[in-house]
């Protein structure tokens, strides 16, 4: 296991590293709840502060990269990590702290969410932030998750169908990850997510899901990704786990507030209460 804690765990523990967002539908709200619902002991280091719920962003304040890295060797110096999801990098020099500290701590179930595109298509990161993330991020990476415009934005090329995919995951792999998932949420065909080791591809097909109710599906998938990991599961049984819970989820998205809703994080849960007689929450 990956940890720098000297003591036996007697659960999984995760680590996110991440913003916040303050209408709990994404960032590291929505990491915690998906390590929970999979039964994963959730910590966190969080990069920036957001003001925002379903309808937008109404702002965003960063954390100083050197209170990022206090974060994060506080907790892994106590309790311990056995897997790391990294999320929303605003800039590079935080991008280049958490590297540091990546490689200071041996993380090396790393799974890197590279939000740099919203689904919308607008940028959320820098040219130069991006950089950072491609040069000091991606060769630490055991597991890289981008959606459609991200692989764009990583590969350097148009991402428009599955044979676009498998070229952009090559292209990506290149950059230094050991396993790429390109995510396939937005093709205009069937969705579906392939996952990359550099020698063979595994396709995950999904049905697609007409609601409006997906905030924080990247940052679920991603987590999800990294609970499999921190539970002793090998990258192609972690991604199955994510694919699945993220579908249910998506499955279950919550009509809250005025805009997009959140993702269902605790539906599977909420499955397994009410089939056993108990707690039917809402």
């Amino acid at each position: 296991m990956t940890s720098t804690a000297s003591q036996a765990s007697p659960i999984p523990r995760a680590l996110t590293i991440a913003g916040s967002d303050s209408g709990g539908g994404a960032g590291i709200q929505a990491d915690l709840k998906t390590f929970a619902a999979l039964g994963v002991y959730g910590m966190s280091a969080i990069t920036a502060l957001t003001a925002q719920n379903t309808v937008g962003v109404l702002g965003v304040l960063d954390v100083s990269p050197d209170f990022v890295v206090l974060q994060i060797n506080a907790v892994a110096e106590d309790i311990g990590v056995d897997a790391v999801k990294t999320g929303m990098l605003s800039s590079p020099e935080i991008v280049e702290a958490v590297a540091g500290a990546v490689r200071e701590h041996g993380f090396t179930r790393l799974v890197v969410d590279p939000v740099m595109v919203a689904k919308s298509g607008d940028p959320l990161l820098s040219d130069s932030a991006r950089e950072a993330l491609v040069r000091h991020l991606l060769p630490l990476a055991l597991v890289v998750t981008p959606n459609l415009h991200e692989a764009q934005a990583l590969a350097g090329f148009p991402v428009e169908n599955s044979q676009d995919m498998e070229r952009a995951a090559r292209a990506i792999q290149a950059l230094g990850p050991r396993f790429v998932v390109v995510k396939g949420g937005h093709l205009a065909q069937a969705p579906r997510d392939i996952l990359f080791d550099g020698n063979s591809f595994i396709q995950f097909p999904g049905v697609r899901i007409e609601t409006p109710h997906t905030h924080g599906t990247g940052c679920t998938f991603a987590s999800a990704i990294t609970a499999g990991l921190a539970r002793g599961l090998d990258v192609p049984e972690a991604v199955a786990l994510a694919k699945k819970f993220v579908t249910r989820a998506i499955e279950s998205g919550l009509a809250l507030g005025h805009g997009h809703g959140p993702t269902h994080h605790l539906a599977h849960l909420y499955d397994l209460a009410k089939k056993a007689g108990e707690f039917p929450p809402c």
